[in-house]
């Protein structure tokens, strides 16, 4: 279930609805961290780059929406 969200799409979210994938997100980061630990070689190696991003996006689109 890699899910790339864009700014846009972020931002119509609810801070509830925020949260919820946040929360999905770092679950599969950690899913998709232990796989390649293990030694199986993830199944799209830019899976990892592209889901921290995503992370990273609503983190900051987050801490905006904060500072309204």
């Amino acid at each position: 279930m890699m899910v790339i969200l864009k700014s846009s799409e972020i931002r119509k979210m609810s801070v509830e609805e925020l949260d919820k994938k946040l929360n999905e997100l770092k679950l599969e980061l950690a899913k998709s961290k232990a796989q390649v630990i293990i030694g199986g070689s993830p199944e799209n190696p830019g899976k990892i780059r592209e889901i921290r991003r995503t992370i990273a996006r609503i983190k900051t689109i987050k801490r905006e929406m904060s500072k309204r």
